[in-house]
């Protein structure tokens, strides 16, 4: 697995700022797409998405600024 790792991480370098925004979009839609289809999703409480949204930002801020 650590191959297709590298591998991955190697092609997502070569992707300029319009292709990481339009990756960005296709998620977008896409969640905007599962939540049209599998309304249950919506009927969360409002701070339910907003602790998802702080555990998912979380590992990647720390990835930036980290020190090496």
């Amino acid at each position: 697995m650590a191959g297709f790792s590298d591998w991955m991480d190697g092609r997502v370098q070569t992707l300029g700022w319009i292709d990481m925004g339009l990756v960005k979009l296709s998620v977008f839609a896409f969640a905007l797409m599962v939540a049209k289809l599998w309304e249950p999703i919506l009927s969360l409480e409002w701070y339910w998405y907003g602790i998802i949204f702080v555990l998912a930002a979380v590992p990647p801020i720390f990835r930036i600024f980290r020190q090496r």
